[in-house]
């Protein structure tokens, strides 16, 4: 069987986890092995973090919501109690944007709840 060298696929290899490293302090981004941890490391977080933003922004559409609802002397889950009571099926991050961009809707909206 003939002799397989791989000093040309090993460069590539490494070169594409240093590429890949770039930007990182230390050793991170100048040797193989550490890069390669800190590359496995970077994914898992960059995972649970796109999980974790779409849970912050749910936070920021409920504290924009209460915000706005207590301009008309409601509080926040008085707010959406009676939205699911009057069966106004709007999401919280619409409800939001309508609140932010359009607060003459908005005001119908709760004036709706209200009545």
């Amino acid at each position: 069987m003939a002799r397989v060298k791989r000093g040309t696929t090993k460069a590539r290899h490494r070169r594409s986890v240093l590429k890949l490293a770039k930007g990182y302090r230390f050793g991170r981004r100048s040797k193989e092995k550490q890069a390669k941890e800190a590359i496995r490391h970077a994914g898992v977080h960059a995972f649970n973090h796109r999980r974790r933003k779409k849970a912050d922004f749910r936070r920021l559409f409920t504290v924009r919501l209460n915000a706005a609802v207590r301009n008309f002397d409601i509080n926040y889950s008085t707010f959406i109690n009676a939205l699911k009571k009057k069966e106004i099926a709007l999401d919280r991050k619409v409800l939001s944007q309508i609140a932010d961009e359009h607060p003459e809707t908005f005001e119908r909206i709760v004036n709706q709840i209200k009545a």
